[in-house]
């Protein structure tokens, strides 16, 4: 970024035409102000440098192709799996978007998805760094979901050798094993995991921590061990009738169905919960009953989900329970298990619903639902997914003497010599923050073995919409998905149902951004000012595409007034 030119002794000037020849204090300052895309993204990557890259690429003079990969390694600095976090994500960035303020946020997941996808196609090698000194101790990752992953890939760019541990047969973690094929195809899985074996990353699956390996052999071989285990233990309703067949934790029934292994249900489903595992559940379900070539092996399964709480208060992603209730999925709302009824034979048969209220409001913010007295209704059915919630078990590292979650401080540090930690583990969130965490943590375990201080995670002033001049940007609709019919995404159980936003429509969509905080060469300030203080940069280059000769400026403010993206002060 070009910051402005500082007289070294400030000269009192004349504003022109200022009564009694009046003198301004006011000169225009250049700084770059923290944009809410990024303050909202967990990973912490630079979402406004990489739309901006290419929105600008003309001016910068890049061409469609350059512009593309240099906001892929915008990416990859923070984040080594675009085109699965462009799938899979639930975009925290565009709920803090400014353009939501004219006509809807910028639809950053679906970029996101574009340039990682052209990426995979032109068979992109993720970036190195370079630090300047020999990095090659031996550093252990338990785990291979995206955590693991996140923090493998910033630890191997650097130069250590890095082993992944899965204990599973196939890497991905929750992303392979809780996530549907077709929401999250596996060739790009692959694709994007390969990229980060190509630095040297060693995986090794099927090999269990605390039962293959010790841990504490794991600590002695390694010079740091970072766990990253995920929740994949399924929580039980703890209601009558539930143990026994016909009843799945929502962690297991996607395990085995994402396996291949095609988890027995019946006719009648009911899914338990409100979350995008429940969502998951259900709709898999549905697609046990067809072939790859879509022929019906069974009649159809009712299903349906029960959720305590009101849609308002569903934490799964919207668009995900939107297509779930097109599929016809049944939701009933204020409503949870009371038990669950089986015949002579042990059979599940049905479900006593005890329907609820909402009351006060609990610790999550959302208000408690209380069971109504009395009002209790039956649903017959012959399976009953349980997807309430889920945690780590962390007694199968043979490490610790009961399973629960780990502690550790924002740098991933668990408190224990040589052990950092992040992901689901730590606590339940988005695939997003399991990425950042893996990043912060790689930064401390290169920090430590340095024996320096982490990066500041802090960050510049934020900016809002009461610093930016939102007439002066072109209303231009949103891009919006192109998502297949519902009778075609079910004639093939594993096909991606969400197929992106063209090319065309992704490099319209990135000059929607406003490029808050930053200058994006609007020349708005160049041609308004009218001592001629600014000047063009001949070879711009992103937030530098002026510098201002201060002994001309007369302090008029023009500028400032006229910067549409906040990125001038007067001071």
């Amino acid at each position: 970024m070009g910051l402005l030119k500082k007289n070294k002794k400030k000269k009192p000037l004349k504003i022109h035409g200022g009564a009694g020849g009046e003198q301004s204090p006011y000169r225009p300052q250049a700084n770059e102000k923290f944009p809410p895309c990024i303050k909202a993204c967990p990973s912490g990557n630079d979402i406004r440098g990489w739309l901006s890259t290419i929105a600008q690429r003309e001016r910068l003079g890049l061409s469609v192709d350059e512009a593309c990969e240099k906001a892929w390694l915008i990416e990859m600095e923070t984040n080594p799996m675009p085109s699965i976090m462009g799938r899979v994500c639930p975009h925290p960035c565009e709920d803090g978007c400014n353009r939501q303020e004219k006509d809807g946020a910028v639809a950053i997941n679906s970029v996101e998805r574009f340039f990682g996808d052209y990426a995979l196609e032109h068979d992109l090698k993720a970036p190195t760094l370079d630090t300047g000194e020999a990095c090659d101790e031996k550093i252990a990752v338990v785990g291979s979901g995206p955590s693991g992953m996140s923090c493998a890939y910033q630890l191997a760019r650097r130069g250590y050798k890095v082993t992944v541990y899965e204990s599973l047969p196939k890497l991905g973690g929750m992303l392979r094993y809780g996530i549907p094929e077709y929401r999250l195809p596996r060739d790009v899985i692959d694709a994007e995991y390969q990229r980060v074996a190509d630095l040297g990353v060693e995986f090794k699956c099927g090999v269990t921590i605390g039962k293959d390996i010790t841990f504490d052999d794991l600590k002695q071989d390694h010079a740091a061990v970072f766990v990253a285990i995920g929740a994949h233990q399924g929580r039980l309703l703890r209601c009558p009738g539930e143990e026994g067949g016909g009843v799945y934790t929502g962690t297991e029934f996607l395990r085995l169905a994402n396996a291949g292994d095609n988890p027995e249900v019946g006719e009648n489903v009911i899914v338990i919960g409100g979350g995008d595992t429940a969502i998951d559940a259900a709709r898999v379900t549905l697609r046990l009953g067809h072939d790859a070539a879509g022929v019906s092996r069974r009649l159809g399964s009712n299903v349906t989900i029960l959720y305590r709480r009101t849609r308002d208060e569903m934490p799964a992603i919207e668009r995900e329970i939107e297509e779930a209730l097109e599929e016809d999925i049944k939701l009933e709302y204020l409503a949870a298990p009371a038990k669950i009824v089986r015949d002579e034979s042990g059979k599940v048969v049905k479900m006593v619903v005890q329907h609820m209220e909402l009351g006060e409001p609990d610790d999550s913010g959302r208000r408690r639902p209380v069971p109504i007295e009395g009002k209790l209704s039956e649903i017959d059915c012959d399976t009953v997914i349980t997807a309430v919630s889920q945690a780590p078990d962390t007694t199968s590292l043979g490490a610790f003497e009961e399973t629960g979650w780990m502690d550790a401080d924002e740098w991933g540090r668990t408190g224990i010599d040589k052990v950092w930690t992040g992901g689901d583990n730590v606590n339940l969130g988005l695939a997003t923050n399991a990425v950042g965490q893996g990043r912060v943590a790689a930064e401390s375990i290169h920090a430590t073995l340095r024996g320096t201080e982490p990066k500041n995670l802090g960050h510049g002033p934020d900016i809002g919409t009461d610093r930016l001049l939102l007439d002066f940007y072109d209303p231009k609709p949103r891009a919006e998905r192109t998502v297949m019919s519902p009778a075609d995404r079910l004639a093939d159980p594993i096909v991606e149902i969400d197929k992106g936003i063209s090319d065309e429509l992704a490099l319209a969509e990135v000059d929607r951004c406003f490029s808050c905080g930053l200058c994006f060469g609007c020349e708005r300030c160049w041609m308004y000012c009218t001592p001629a203080c600014f000047k063009k940069v001949q070879a711009p280059a992103l937030g530098d595409f002026f510098t201002i000769n201060m002994d001309t400026c007369n302090g008029c403010k023009k500028c400032d007034e006229e910067c549409p993206c906040g990125f001038l002060d007067m001071v």
